[in-house]
């Protein structure tokens, strides 16, 4: 005996006959059963719907035209109660009329009589292959939804006519819904929330040459405290591009509110406990140093000099540290335009270039007028470049040069900041985007600075979904360069 050579699933694969007609049944149950199937036979439809009750079969092969109990009621009876079988019609009236009628009743296909034992196997086959496709289906729906009822995040999906195709726990419980199946309702019966159903609404009229994440923060109330969501809806596309329905995403975001409000509260102490101290101790060694509490000697002043500098570093580096913390908090996240990095960049050279020729040092800029714009925080950019000029600028000997850039990069804005100042080792690169770390060298030992600006900058440009790169050589120069995703992408 043979081993099938398709199988819907690790068991052996039923096979039951129906046909009124011995010699047909036999020769079926002899054809099939070499093949390794487990063949059983009736020689009615009213005996194999009895056996099917009683035993799941894979395939049914059933004659139309029987005695008592036709082949189309058996068909009804199977596709009704038993919609994992495939049905194979075995006919001797192998008509287009009987055809139309059987395939509307879900007959997967037909046998005509006479028909040979390789006729028979490679339908057979053909029928199995369907049934381990269908398995294959159910098997990955199955695990699909275990899966999205796991998550944490609240999911749910609706069709094209804000019916609810599926939904798992934790959207419910987030929505404070319990009760009754939702699978089938429409939205507005389970949710209440405006701007929760505007994105929907919004996510299915979007034209199907544009694809954007709608997001919104939400807030829900539920019994014990008021909850925050991040909500995010998109558009779901069938093949031909239109629009077919809609997912919805919500994150709770209730603890991180909380942070940021702790976070704020905590900037508010550190800016009046901290900053103003130290601007009024600034003042104050102002007022030393020009003379008004008497006179000062040349080595008071240079000591005054010192010691302001140090509170003016230590002012500094609790602002970059306050930003840092902004940054980090998400709270730039929803202050994005789109910007026009060339006007940008242009507007940087001009304004760093006093500074630079103070150090006989020049800025060249390459860019086309022509760029696409970016979605993003014009503030937050300017600080990138101006950080990054900056940099270029204290880091690079008399006579050195600076070169800004920008380009397209398929679906990215490029622009670099290379300078052909004194370079970094390998081990300062690892560590260069690292909170206070700075690189001491001869060359640096005696350049100021907090060790927090390419941290800042790293954080500005992630929290645009970008990327920063640096490449450098001792003695060569460095390079910086920033990819950011274009407005319209």
């Amino acid at each position: 005996m043979t081993t099938p050579s398709c199988e819907p699933s690790l068991h052996t694969p039923r096979i039951l006959v129906i046909d009124d007609e011995p010699r047909i049944r036999d020769a079926c149950m002899l054809v099939l059963s070499d093949k390794g199937f487990d063949v059983a036979a009736a020689p009615d439809g009213e005996q194999g719907l009895q056996m099917i009750k009683e035993k799941h079969y894979d395939i049914v092969l059933v004659d139309l035209m029987m005695p008592t109990i036709s082949g189309f009621d058996v068909l009804s009876e199977v596709r009704s109660h038993h919609p994992d079988t495939v049905v194979i019609v075995i006919t001797g009236y192998a008509t287009l009329e009987h055809s139309i009628e059987a395939m509307k009743k879900g007959a997967f296909d037909f046998i005509p009589k006479p028909f040979t034992p390789d006729q028979l196997r490679a339908v057979v086959e053909k029928s199995l292959r369907y049934t381990s496709a269908l398995q294959d289906i159910a098997d990955s729906k199955s695990r699909l939804g275990v899966m999205v009822n796991r998550l944490t995040d609240g999911v749910m999906t609706t069709d094209a006519r804000k019916l609810i195709v599926q939904v798992n726990p934790a959207f419910l419980h987030m929505i404070g819904h319990q009760g009754e199946e939702v699978v089938g309702h429409h939205v507005n019966e389970i949710i209440h929330n405006e701007t929760l159903l505007e994105s929907i609404d919004q996510a299915l009229k979007m034209s199907p040459d544009t694809f954007v994440e709608i997001t919104k923060e939400i807030q829900l109330n539920d019994t014990s405290a008021e909850k925050f969501f991040g909500a995010r809806c998109a558009p779901f596309r069938g093949r031909t591009n239109e629009n077919i329905g809609t997912i919805t995403v919500l994150h709770d975001i209730t603890a991180l509110k909380k942070m940021d409000q702790m976070k704020s509260d905590f900037v508010s102490m550190v800016s009046h406990e901290v900053r103003s101290p130290m601007n009024s101790l600034l003042m104050q060694l102002k007022n030393i140093s020009d003379g008004l509490a008497g006179p000062v000697t040349e080595k008071q002043q240079e000591i005054l000099h010192r010691a302001s500098e140090k509170i003016l570093n230590l002012n500094n580096l609790v602002t970059e540290l306050l930003d840092l913390s902004r940054i980090e908090s998400g709270l730039i996240a929803h202050e994005k335009e789109p910007v026009n990095l060339a006007q940008l960049l242009v507007e940087q050279k001009t304004f760093h270039t006093p500074y630079a020729e103070e150090k006989k040092i020049t800025i060249h800029l390459n860019c086309p007028d022509n760029l696409p714009t970016i979605l993003a925080n014009r503030t937050n950019m300017e600080e990138v470049l101006a950080n990054l000029i900056t940099n270029g600028i204290k880091y690079s000997p008399a006579g050195g040069t600076i070169t800004l850039s920008a380009a397209k990069e398929n679906e990215y804005l490029k622009f670099q900041v290379a300078d052909t100042g004194f370079g970094m080792t390998g081990e300062d690169l690892e560590k260069i985007f690292t909170r206070f770390y700075r690189v001491k060298d001869s060359n640096t030992r005696q350049i100021q600075g907090t060790g927090l600006g390419l941290a800042i900058v790293k954080s500005i440009i992630e929290s645009h979904h970008g990327k920063i790169t640096v490449a450098s050589e001792v003695g060569k120069g460095t390079t910086f360069t920033v990819l950011l995703p274009l407005a319209d992408g």
